[in-house]
């Protein structure tokens, strides 16, 4: 309650154009049975109390056919479906059975049937899986869509990595799904979530899912993640819709595009352009380790007495080189010459 109260007074009423939903996980799936798993159904009453006294749409995370069932009971508007249970189709698919029960059942209530019955939910959410699966991604936004509920795409990469490619894919395949930014996992860092804040207008999406608490030192879990109030505001510029939190109408983004003269080529562009420097990020990350390892192996030579130049090793490698570039596609001058710079420096490494 005190980060819903701080959400609110760090930004003021929130503007008719932006939709925004609240949102909290009550059951947190987490992979250590000794950290904190959230507070079970207790918390459903959390919300309950935030969409009463501040008139904003709830969420929360389900994971099984009880959970849906208790969320809907308490009148949760939005479900999301996390990434690790995203990973399993079995999951996925209990539960669109629990909600597409419960909106057949809310077709059926009538305006005088009883008020306790659960209703169906406005919308689910959908994170990516854990692992970098566009095909899994995209069934189970099938499987969830045949209960009739209004379906919205959560790109969080995987593994705090932007897995542009997964997102580019599924994009492309369903434009009609709204697709959300969740840089706070993608990233796992809360410095870098205005960055990525930023991609939402470059690569046409639609809002973004942005965890804040009013003191990301007590949180109980990703509190490293979590942006606090006052720092969202200062981030959030209603007259540009630069920031927007959980989720975002899609008038807004539109403007935003407008406004920058994005068309659908120069969103492709920027879309391959991401790709391209998350796959640069990627190959330093890879270059990095590798003198690392060289480093070390150096060390040993030194302790061992042996020479930083082996021959016969150096032929060997070369040889797979020309071999690998073979079946890659690129040309071997071009491998070789990259070759003998990383073998410079590993060499400078290893002395």
């Amino acid at each position: 309650m005190e980060t819903a109260e701080a959400i609110l007074a760090a930004v003021g009423r929130w503007p008719l154009a932006i939709s925004f939903i609240f949102r909290a996980g009550v059951w947190k799936p987490r992979t250590r049975p000794d950290t904190f798993q959230g507070a079970g159904e207790e918390g459903l009453k959390w919300l309950q109390e935030v969409k009463a006294r501040f008139g904003v749409p709830v969420a929360t995370e389900v994971a099984t056919p009880e959970h849906v069932q208790a969320a809907l009971q308490a009148g949760i508007d939005y479900l999301w479906i996390g990434a690790r249970s995203s990973a399993t189709p079995i999951v996925v698919q209990a539960i669109a059975d629990a909600i597409a029960d419960r909106y057949a059942a809310g077709l059926l209530q009538s305006k005088t049937a009883d008020a306790a019955r659960p209703a169906s939910p406005k919308g689910i959410l959908i994170k990516n899986p854990v692992n970098a699966d566009a095909a899994l991604w995209l069934g189970n936004i099938a499987r969830l869509e045949k209960t009739g509920v209004p379906v919205m795409a959560i790109h969080r990469g995987c593994n705090h990595k932007p897995c542009w490619s997964m997102a580019h894919a599924v994009r492309t395949a369903r434009p009609d799904i709204p697709m959300l930014l969740d840089p706070s996992h993608m990233s796992g860092d809360a410095a870098r979530v205005p960055v990525l804040l930023d991609k939402i207008a470059e690569l046409g999406l639609d809002g973004a899912m942005v965890e804040i608490h009013h003191d990301p030192a007590s949180a109980l879990s990703d509190r490293q993640q979590q942006i606090t109030p006052e720092a969202f505001r200062s981030w959030y510029t209603p007259s540009t819709c630069r920031v927007r939190v959980e989720y975002v109408s899609s008038s807004c983004m539109e403007a935003k595009r407008e406004e920058n003269g994005s068309k659908t080529e120069a969103t492709t562009l920027n879309w391959l352009r991401a790709e391209i420097d998350e796959l640069d990020e990627q190959l330093w990350e890879t270059i990095a380790s590798r003198m690392d390892v060289s480093r070390r192996i150096g060390e040993w030579k030194k302790a061992q007495g042996v020479a930083p130049l082996q021959p016969e090793r150096f032929r060997q490698i070369v040889e797979r080189v020309q071999k690998t570039a073979e079946e890659k596609g690129l040309s071997a001058p071009f491998a070789e010459k990259v070759w003998e710079l990383i073998h410079e420096e590993s060499l400078r490494k290893q002395r």
